[in-house]
């Protein structure tokens, strides 16, 4: 049976290196591809998300190049030419901007999506209604640039906002952007939860390939020089001499500094944002990522090892090592973190800090 929507495609971007979930994250080994969840990667649950959504010979991943063959091994059904390997990161405007010029160039037609490779989303369902109504929402009027808003649960000071406009008439869930707004101070922040018109910008977006890629010259004219340089090679020979040669020297830029923010005030374009009214989790550090463990009711504790304890409240446990055994008297508010070679023990007020961390450590336990 053929496609009935030959011009969807799905991209997931898995750039990352993880470094805040660091020991288990490591160089070789980055977050994307941790067994984080049901014993499944981020990365195998962004892929699976679309399911119903967008064919798997419609996928696209952007990545490190190194990750090439790890990647292509976890997702069932990526080909080689849907693997858009990056020869250094330079930020999600590069990345999102190639992923639509290689797209337009094949096909003049496509809208695709734009998921990372970071969130637990539940459920899986409504996620998907989510995504057909941006889909229709584009391929109705290519010139929708649809961004999804994520219904904020408390006043979160690390995630950007959007602030909901007008409802776009005609289609159901579907609203104007009225801003975006950069991380904000906590009084901000808990009165964007009260407004109940703020809502947490999630990174996922749905484009129209083409309309991106003039949009982008507009906005971002030396990446998209770069950009149309790499495309026009893409699926030719010359592809890894000029990716290696261009890319590096692209200007690191994000896209919603580099063209969403922007084009908010473009007449030619239409900013709008579907709210998600789900479960999302972002597992960027030790703290996001206890929440995939389930708490204990009395104390607070979480843990997915082999553990003792004596009148601990509120530490996380976590260890890939199951020959391992860890045990703990009277500790409050601590992330412990085992694998076979390195340990990291670190309040958690302070797992922001493993980053910085990271940068301290030898290059052999990186």
């Amino acid at each position: 049976m053929s496609d009935p929507h030959p011009h969807r495609y799905a991209s997931i971007i898995a750039g990352g290196s993880g470094t805040r979930l660091w020991p288990l994250s490591r160089n070789a080994r980055p977050k994307q591809l941790l067994p984080l969840a049901g014993g499944k990667s981020l990365l195998e649950h962004a892929w699976m998300r679309v399911d119903g959504v967008v064919d798997a010979s419609q996928r696209i991943v952007c990545a490190a190049e190194h990750f090439r063959g790890a990647i292509r091994g976890t997702l069932d059904g990526l080909t080689e030419d849907n693997y858009l390997g990056e020869p250094v990161g330079r930020d999600t405007l590069n990345a999102v901007g190639l992923i639509a010029m290689v797209l337009a160039q094949r096909d003049p037609r496509a809208v695709f999506c734009v998921l990372t490779a970071d969130h637990i989303i539940e459920p899986v369902d409504a996620f998907r209604a989510c995504m057909l109504d941006g889909f229709r929402a584009v391929e109705a009027d290519d010139s929708r640039m649809i961004t999804f808003g994520i219904t904020p649960s408390y006043a979160a000071t690390g995630y950007g906002y959007i602030e909901r406009g007008a409802a776009i008439e005609g289609l159901d869930r579907v609203f104007a952007v009225a801003r975006f707004v950069e991380k904000p101070a906590h009084a901000q922040a808990v009165e964007y939860l009260a407004a109940a018109t703020f809502a947490w910008n999630s990174g996922m977006f749905i484009f129209s390939a083409r309309r991106l890629s003039d949009a982008l010259q507009r906005f971002a004219p030396a990446n998209a020089a770069g950009l149309a340089e790499i495309a026009a090679a893409y699926d030719t020979p010359q592809r890894n001499a000029v990716l290696a040669r261009v890319y590096p020297s692209l200007p690191k830029l994000s896209i919603d500094r580099g063209l969403m923010e922007r084009a908010t005030t473009d007449p030619a374009l239409r900013v709008c944002m579907i709210p998600m009214d789900l479960s999302w989790l972002d597992v960027g550090n030790w703290t996001s990522y206890a929440e995939t463990v389930a708490a204990d009711d009395d104390t607070g504790n979480r843990s997915n090892a082999h553990w003792c304890d004596v009148n601990s409240r509120n530490i996380a446990v976590i260890s890939d090592d199951p020959s391992h055994l860890i045990a703990t008297i009277g500790c409050e508010n601590l992330v412990i973190v085992h694998t076979k070679d390195a340990t990291l023990v670190c309040p958690r007020s302070e797992v922001e800090r493993v980053k910085e961390l990271h940068d301290r450590v030898p290059e052999a336990w990186r």
